[in-house]
């Protein structure tokens, strides 16, 4: 079995809190699963209130930014923004654009392109905002690790304010991390070691929501913005999509941000938005964290990967939505591009890892002709297959290599990388993701440095698949599909609850589907009565070989998720399976 099932029993007075918040035991289970502990947690949990975010001014050089910026913006002085290319930087360049024209300061932006620029501001970015008369540099989504290059900008002249929230770069030495943060004016990164900010996984596009908050509502600039509340809820539902987008975890505050950014984006005046959601057919009253992650974020990402994200970003500056419905037609174009190349790449590592690397714990997969705006989803692709730490490799323009790279549970990325930093250009990231650039020929040094000092266990390199409750299929009502709503939006953390129930009786089986992709079956199990009750089921990964699996069995155990099917207008429960054993 390449998975294994684990089911989570955190303790907690179920009953109390079913009471006290009006939800069933097995909802309060699920959401003390989901880390909420205490009942202001809980509460968080199902209300998602807005004012339960956390305060701006808790996060280190909040003051000294506002005050650096709101100077900037009365004395007419020109600022440059420095984002990313990918969907958490583009909608942390808008916030910051938009939300500095609005209180009547002079700001551009200009985001890195991937081939030519790289990652994060740059020796040249730098200096050509010197040349164009740039006063004031912030960075958003990046900076974090670009001391140097911070330390060149105030060298010119410039004033800099770096917001971020990666990891902050250190270096151990005798034990000890001694960290390198930027030089600048104010550098504002929940990550910072001296931080007390409450909650440290906030996206670059939440930072960014959170300094224009903090400028509109603690300072004297604020009192000068027409309707500045409902820009700012323009600018969380911004920082809401790039939330997901960027794979943040659906917890404390990101909870609350994104459900109360569903909400907006699903009434957004954007025509930007409106226009990208029309060209996916995506419907805005059936908006969902799935459609952003899977739909609509792809689609301001692949600009950035296969030309620049300068049309993304301007897409959501559009006055036309004639115009803008056009650029994001071009955006889903430029997508499908993106997802016949990754398949292209995929395929190939898959094939060099069963060939070649079968027996790493670290998979350092390098191709050379890879394009590199698709490193990060082939690596990503890997570590889903082979659920194992997975880099992809490839050739920069430049004559070095480039790497992105995507981790499992156990094993932090960012820390690992840090170990071996002096095999890198640059480096940078998180536990989860990093970006890596270094010299030609240093691919299989790498490989065998990190692969040397794994400490993963063959139990790590199992996929945990965490069972919220063993319940029996009979006990799946409307009722309690309806309740299980309430702990949406769904995501990183915060995933669609999992029950699992052993021996379930197959009463029927049949591939369905033009392409008989889709595995149709009906199931039977103990209601609460004691009476039998059976309820459709479906498969959707693998459907053939589940097919050839269980076409000749009378039971199976079943690792399900319970939702809606909707078919012609008629709502009806369905089983999803995500695995079985079996018996």
């Amino acid at each position: 079995m390449s998975k294994k099932w684990v089911v989570t029993a955190k303790k907690a007075d179920f009953d109390r809190i079913a009471q006290e918040f009006s939800i069933s035991p097995y909802l309060a289970r699920i959401i003390r699963n989901r880390d909420a502990v205490t009942d202001e947690q809980i509460s968080m949990y199902l209300c998602a209130d807005i004012s339960m975010m956390h305060d701006p001014a808790l996060l280190k050089d909040m003051e000294e930014a506002a005050s650096v910026l709101s100077d900037a913006i009365e004395a007419q002085i020109p600022i440059r923004i420095v984002g990313d290319y990918d969907i958490d930087g583009v909608c942390a360049s808008y916030i910051l654009k938009k939300g500095i024209a609005a209180a009547g300061g002079m700001a551009d932006v200009r985001l890195p392109e991937r081939m030519k620029d790289g990652y994060g501001i740059n020796e040249n970015i730098i200096r050509q905002a010197d040349e164009d008369g740039i006063e004031l540099i912030i960075t958003c989504d990046n900076g974090i690790a670009a001391a140097d290059e911070i330390g060149l900008a105030s060298s010119l002249g410039m004033s800099a304010i770096v917001t971020d929230h990666h990891e902050v770069p250190y270096e151990e030495k005798d034990g000890k991390k001694q960290y390198r943060i930027p030089f600048a004016d104010a550098v504002i990164d929940p990550k910072r070691p001296d931080d007390d900010y409450p909650f440290e996984g906030i996206c670059g596009g939440m930072v960014a929501y959170k300094l224009i908050s903090y400028l509109y509502n603690s300072t004297d600039i604020g009192e000068t913005v027409e309707g500045k509340d409902k820009l700012l809820e323009e600018f969380l539902s911004f920082a809401a999509f790039a939330t997901v987008g960027d794979l943040m975890e659906l917890v404390d505050e990101n909870r609350v941000a994104v459900k109360r950014g569903l909400e907006i984006l699903k009434k957004t005046e954007n025509k930007g938005m409106r226009a990208l959601m029309e060209a996916t057919g995506t419907d805005p009253e059936s908006l969902s964290a799935y459609h952003i992650g899977f739909v609509l974020g792809p689609c301001i990402n692949a600009t950035g990967r296969l030309e620049t994200a300068d049309a993304a970003l301007e897409l959501f500056f559009e006055d036309s939505y004639e115009k803008a419905l056009e650029a994001a037609r071009e955006l889903v174009k430029i997508n499908i591009s993106r997802r016949n190349l990754t398949d292209a790449f995929t395929n190939k590592a898959i094939a060099m890892v069963e060939e070649k690397y079968s027996d790493d714990k670290v998979l350092v997969v390098y191709m050379p002709d890879c394009h590199q705006s698709i490193a990060g989803i082939v690596a990503g692709k890997l570590k889903e297959k082979f659920y194992k730490p997975s880099i992809v490799l490839t050739d920069d323009t430049d004559g070095n290599i480039k790497g992105s790279a995507r981790s499992i549970e156990a094993y932090s990325m960012y820390d690992e990388l840090n170990k071996v930093r002096e095999l890198f250009v640059k480096f940078g990231g998180h536990k989860m993701a990093a970006g890596l650039s270094m010299p030609a020929g240093t691919a299989d040094e790498l490989r065998r440095r990190l692969n040397d000092s794994c400490a993963l266990t063959d139990d790590d390199m199992i996929e945990k698949m965490r069972i919220d409750i063993p319940l029996p299929i009979g006990y799946v009502s409307d009722e309690f599909v309806s309740e299980l709503d309430k702990l949406e939006p769904f995501g990183i953390a915060n995933p669609k609850p999992l029950f699992a129930e052993k021996n379930v009786k197959i009463k029927s089986i049949e591939l369905a589907g033009t392409d008989r992709k889709v595995l149709r079956m009906r199931l039977e199990g103990p209601g609460r009565d004691g009476n039998y009750k059976s309820l459709p089921a479906v498969i959707f990964n693998d459907a053939e070989k589940a097919y050839e699996d269980l076409k000749d069995k009378e039971t199976v155990s079943i690792l399900y998720q319970a939702g809606f099917n909707v078919y012609k207008g008629t709502k009806s429960v369905q089983l999803v399976i995500k695995d079985y054993i079996i018996p």
